[in-house]
C-alpha cells in the first residue's frame, strides 16, 4: 500500500489543454513571449532580466524554483534546428550567462538546464523555443507544481528578477 494514491492539481488543466502560452482566442499574433516583448511594458514589470541582440532572458511565470529563468531567441521558432548560427551562438552564450547570474544572485547548489521541443516533450509554448535554467538545492520541491499543484517559492518573481538582473555578467 502506498502512502499517497492521488495528487490533484486541477488548477493546471487550463495550462495543459492549451490556455496558457498559446495564442489567445482574439487572434492576437505571437506567442506569449512575443506578446510580452511587444507589450511596451518596462522590463521590471515583465520580469525580463536581460536583453541581447538576438536572445533574451525572463523569469518563468510558472517557476519550479526561485530563480527559474527562460532564455529565448527573439525569433519565434519552434526548434533548435530553425535557428541561424548567430542566434544559436548567442542563445547558448545567454544560457551560460544566465547560469552565472543565477549562481551569483541566489547561490543554488545545482542548476538544471533543459529544452522541451514540442508539446509531447513537455513544451508549454511549442511555437517559441525556450531554454529552462532552474536553480536547485538538495531536498527542494523540484517539480511539485506539476505533480501536486504546490508552489513553494519564498520570494516574489520581481524580487528575484532584480537580484538576477543585478548579477548579470556585463556585455563585452
Amino acid at each position: 500500500m502506498t502512502a499517497l494514491e492521488h495528487l490533484w492539481s486541477g488548477w493546471r488543466a487550463r495550462y495543459i489543454v492549451g490556455g496558457e502560452g498559446r495564442r489567445p482566442d482574439d487572434g492576437t499574433p505571437g506567442s506569449v513571449f512575443t506578446r510580452l516583448l511587444e507589450s511596451g511594458l518596462p522590463d521590471e514589470e515583465t520580469n525580463i532580466v536581460h536583453r541581447g541582440e538576438l536572445a533574451f532572458a525572463v523569469m518563468n511565470a510558472y517557476p519550479y524554483a526561485v530563480g527559474h529563468l527562460l532564455v529565448l531567441p527573439y525569433a519565434e521558432v519552434p526548434d533548435l534546428t530553425d535557428l541561424d548560427p548567430a542566434t544559436t551562438a548567442e542563445l547558448w552564450a545567454t544560457v551560460t550567462d544566465a547560469v552565472r547570474a543565477v549562481r551569483a544572485a541566489i547561490h543554488p547548489l545545482g542548476v538544471n538546464v533543459g529544452v522541451n521541443l514540442g508539446r509531447a516533450a513537455g513544451g508549454s509554448v511549442p511555437e517559441h523555443l525556450h531554454v529552462h535554467v532552474v536553480p536547485r538545492w538538495p531536498g527542494d520541491s523540484n517539480f511539485m507544481a506539476t505533480v501536486a499543484g504546490a508552489t513553494t517559492l519564498p520570494e516574489a518573481l520581481p524580487v528575484t528578477a532584480r537580484k538576477i538582473r543585478a548579477a548579470w555578467p556585463p556585455l563585452d
